[in-house]
């Protein structure tokens, strides 16, 4: 039986997602949560109004919304449209957002330019770190000679190739819980395209490596959106597998996202041959996510039944509602949250799996994780 009132401590305790009674005690004061009733002793009463109103301004607030936006989202009528007011605040908030991300980007260029140092760069690393800790930059000649040890640093990568694997060591998070062979593929990804922050929005579901290692195994069949993705792809190691490429929108035409999306649409032939895939079969989404809406559908209704599906499709709507939908699905999934992605990333990480399954056949350090 529900218990009809809550304090304020049960109250956290029930929604969860690291609130607490002081924060709680926060959105009072700002108007976010209505005043309690009281008990005898003066203690606070929440009841289960209470309870959906916090779990709502704690989702939103895990999404990024200030409380203020919060605030409007929560007291607009559901049914009406979001005003131009708040439409306007929301796009400031995210222009603020995006300014942020672009100072904070550069800070991470920087640390980046001097940690992701290999070993042959260090002895010029450490003179160009003591020296920085004595300069003067208030003045112009104090970012001369900040641009003049730069300089200094950069040229000592005309000496040797870059060695990758030992930049990366020092600039990738601690991967512990992660199997040999997901590092590796999440390392692929990062040096695909320069970022490392996307190890933090990569998601492996769990048996997906061993589902995908079976299913290269036995010859299976790897189907692709577009053919810009198949042309990325390690023909000649499937091929060395057995494995045959198939293009679901077979359109040398079809190139970007817009193109892939149009094309989904405009073609009833393309769904039509998505139904008829084969069991067992691996699906690399990069550009369209309608493609990957579609895919989810028809594992939810069984109608297919893939080894694996990479959904790295591109966009700014659809995209991160259609991995979420493959995240919730018991189908073995690798994916980027939110509107990262793309077809290099999405072949990338095949590539990368392929590779290893024919490096290390009988590795099985993919089962314990």
């Amino acid at each position: 039986m529900t218990k009809k009132h809550l304090t304020i401590k049960e109250l956290t305790d029930t929604v969860g997602g690291g609130t607490t009674p002081r924060m709680v005690r926060h959105y009072h004061s700002l108007g976010l949560l209505p005043q309690p009733v009281r008990s005898q002793g003066n203690y606070r009463l929440y009841n289960q109004q209470d309870v959906q109103r916090l779990q709502r301004i704690v989702a939103l607030k895990q999404q990024g919304f200030q409380l203020n936006h919060i605030q409007q989202i929560l007291e607009s009528e559901p049914e009406a449209e979001i005003g131009s007011n708040l439409t306007a605040q929301l796009q400031q908030q995210y222009r603020n957002v995006m300014q942020q991300i672009a100072q904070l980007r550069q800070t991470a260029s920087a640390l980046e330019g001097l940690l992701g140092r290999d070993r042959d760069c260090q002895i010029m690393q450490a003179e160009v770190l003591a020296q920085l800790k004595l300069l003067e930059v208030e003045t112009q000649t104090g970012f001369d000679g900040l641009e003049t040890l730069w300089n200094r640093l950069d040229a000592q990568v005309d000496a040797h190739p870059e060695v990758f694997g030992e930049s990366l060591q020092c600039l990738l998070p601690e991967l512990l819980e992660r199997s040999e062979i997901e590092r590796d593929v999440i390392s692929q990804l990062v040096l695909a395209c320069g970022d490392v922050s996307l190890v933090n929005f990569i998601r492996v579901s769990r048996g997906a490596i061993a589902s995908c290692r079976g299913a290269l195994k036995s010859g299976c069949d790897v189907v692709v959106d577009i053919p810009t993705v198949a042309a990325a792809l390690d023909q000649t190691r499937l091929m060395h597998l057995g494995c045959r490429t198939q293009v679901l929108i077979d359109d040398r035409h079809v190139t970007t996202v817009t193109e892939a999306e149009n094309a989904f649409w405009r073609s009833p032939q393309w769904r039509q041959k998505l139904s008829q895939i084969s069991a067992n079969s691996i699906l690399i989404v990069g550009y369209a996510p309608s493609v990957l809406l579609a895919i989810c559908e028809a594992i939810q209704n069984q109608q297919i039944q893939p080894a694996l599906v990479i959904g790295m499709p591109i966009g700014f709507s659809h995209a991160p509602a259609a991995k979420r939908r493959l995240m919730q699905l018991s189908s073995p999934y690798m994916t980027i949250q939110g509107t990262l992605g793309g077809g290099l990333l999405a072949a990338t990480a095949l590539n990368s799996l392929v590779e290893s399954l024919i490096a290390k056949p009988d590795c099985h350090c993919h089962l314990n994780c």
